[in-house]
């Protein structure tokens, strides 16, 4: 996995795959809720990396649940 950063910033990494964001929050520090109107927008924050998902807001909270790290909702 290559990290691409601009200026010392970190660019989000997409995952697609629900099981792999949770498997991650094992590991990191938080994770940002935001929600929008069509979907919510989840970032996990790692010691090196950022980690974003985009899920239905039916199932965010099935998500949010299952996320093994703390919830900060912005």
């Amino acid at each position: 996995m290559h990290h691409h950063t601009i200026k010392g910033c970190i660019l989000p990494t997409e995952i697609f795959d629900v099981d792999k964001f949770i498997e991650i929050s094992k590991r990191a520090k938080y994770c940002i809720v935001k929600r929008l109107k069509d979907v919510v927008k989840l970032k996990l924050r790692t010691s090196r990396m950022l980690y974003t998902i985009k899920v239905d807001p039916s199932k965010a909270e099935e998500v949010i649940k299952r996320l093994q790290c703390e919830i900060r909702e912005i």
